[in-house]
């Protein structure tokens, strides 16, 4: 009897949120704030950007839209325009300004204990005269031909609301009035977010009138919630199901190439590095990572294309560098990385660890689909060439703070941007809070040779020219194994196939506003 009242009452309520027309969604990120400007990660950008909007946006082919700018120019090589659409306004009913873009910039390197800075987005500006209401000119202090990408991580918020709001305040709600196609209702830290249809958007109307994004980290708890109707769409679909799923008549998979690569960040810039031994457990003279023929040995021990076959189902493909095929400014016909035992061995003995050493490595569980299991596999082919790895993963928000303080000698993470400049900028330049380089550069890698020819690419406006210095700065990074590169990154949701339909983001972003009702 319990369980008949349980299904009654389960199946009524399903009812009465579909009549509503209500969007449940199972997402496996946990978000580390509700603070747009807290932290650069996928996850909280991707559900921030339903409340709050940037002035422009990627679509989900890659080109750069309109969001709250309607247009915008280059005036000179230092100069760009921007001109906010007309009537735009926050969700209590507060006109957007100008100011309130110039004030947005200002508050991004003033977020304490920020993961992730967006600081590094608006580095170049030096300064934002407002023209009028709804017109700014952005000053750079040197040629900026990304800026409208750039662009695209900000939010904007509101001077007048905003001025004194602490990342505590977003994450209780009371600071979560932005502009975006929907307003905030509630959100409980690691279990949910509630949104609803904002009615006076400035763009078209949202076509849900109620979204729940529940955080659910264990895949297949997201698979059985969707399989029992318990919501409406998953992400992070668990690579071994979903040809599973695709065979379900009631499911429908939206995949997509994802502009993120899955990678792993040495410390070689440490004298001493933690998590590293002898045989026997304990710490050598000197930090073996810091040599790149040791680099380039675990580089080479990684089974990249089994990874992807057995581990990932296809869902991926190895990576030879460190931006995917979608991402704009890679280097060109870059050679596989051969997964190569016997030369391993040799460049472990060459470089004085004949015998190998003992090493652990960190990383994520529940960041992407598989990513404990892939972790485990790069540790066996590591162990397979002489270094004895063991594996521990930890909750996201645990690895990034870590990461952050230099706790661990190799981690796993990704990087997303469809910009190759941008990721290496982000990553691997000369970590400089003065210049706002290197923000993501969590083992501070220094490599002054690709640093130079990075910022000439990073100033360089000629299209042509701006790719083959980023080509050139990529080659250098790549040989001297600045990261280990693993595979690019494929993303899946599955969804109720009389319920939804997902435009699939190639930046991997789970939101309602990739959403719409099945027809």
């Amino acid at each position: 009897m319990k369980k008949f009242l349980f299904a009654a009452m389960f199946c009524a309520a399903a009812t009465s949120a579909h009549a509503q027309n209500v969007l449940t969604i199972a997402a496996q990120s946990v978000p580390t704030a509700m603070d747009p400007h807290f932290h650069r990660a996928n996850s909280n950008n991707a559900l921030l950007r339903q409340v709050f909007d940037p002035m422009v946006d990627y679509d989900t082919s890659g080109r750069i839209v309109p969001r709250l700018a309607e247009s915008w120019r280059i005036v000179d090589d230092r100069t760009w325009e921007f001109r906010l659409r007309e009537g735009v306004r926050f969700h209590d009913g507060t006109p957007l300004h100008a100011e309130d873009v110039a004030f947005s910039f200002a508050r991004l390197p003033l977020v304490p204990n920020s993961p992730g800075s967006f600081a590094s987005a608006v580095r170049t500006v030096s300064g934002v005269t407002i023209v009028d209401e709804r017109t700014l000119r952005i000053s750079t202090s040197e040629p900026s031909p990304f800026l409208d990408g750039e662009m695209t991580s900000v939010m904007i918020l509101s001077r007048r609301l905003h001025e004194n709001a602490t990342t505590a305040d977003f994450n209780t709600g009371r600071a979560m009035i932005g502009t975006g196609a929907y307003r905030h209702v509630s959100y409980v830290n690691g279990d949910r977010l509630e949104v609803e249809r904002n009615p006076n958007f400035w763009g078209a109307a949202a076509p849900w009138d109620r979204v729940q994004i529940r955080f659910v980290t264990s895949a297949g708890a997201r698979v059985a919630a969707l399989l029992s109707g318990d919501v409406d769409l998953i992400d992070g679909v668990p690579t071994q199901d979903v040809a599973r799923l695709s065979a379900d008549r009631r499911i429908e998979i939206f995949s997509t190439d994802a502009n993120g690569t899955a990678y792993l960040f040495p410390d070689s810039t440490r004298e001493q590095a933690p998590f590293i031994t002898d045989h026997q457990g304990r710490p050598l003279d000197r930090n073996p990572l810091r040599d790149v023929r040791v680099r380039r040995a675990l580089s080479m021990a990684i089974n990249r294309q089994g990874i992807v076959d057995r581990l990932l189902a296809g869902q991926g493909r190895p990576a030879e560098q460190f931006a995917p095929p979608i991402v704009l400014g890679r280097a060109p016909d870059r050679a596989p990385i051969p997964n190569d035992v016997a030369r391993a061995r040799a460049l472990l003995a060459e470089a004085g660890y004949p015998q190998g050493f003992r090493m652990t490595i960190h990383g994520p569980n529940g960041w992407f689909p598989g990513d404990a299991e892939v972790l485990q596999a790069i540790a066996q082919g590591f162990t397979r060439i002489g270094v004895v790895t063991t594996v521990e993963v930890l909750p996201t928000a645990t690895v990034f703070s870590r990461a952050t303080n230099r706790d661990f000698a190799m981690f796993m993470t990704t990087y997303a941007s469809n910009i190759a400049a941008i990721t290496l900028q982000q990553v691997v330049a000369t970590r400089n809070t003065a210049t706002r380089m290197g923000p993501f550069n969590r083992q501070h890698y220094s490599n002054p040779a690709m640093d130079r020819v990075l910022d000439e690419a990073l100033r360089t406006m000629d299209r042509t020219r701006r790719d083959a210095l980023t080509a050139e700065a990529m080659n250098i990074a790549m040989d001297d194994v600045a990261v280990i590169p693993v595979f690019y990154l494929k993303a899946s949701w599955a969804g109720m196939r009389s319920r939804v339909r997902y435009d699939a983001s190639p930046s991997w972003y789970t939101n309602a506003l990739h959403a719409t009702p099945a027809q």
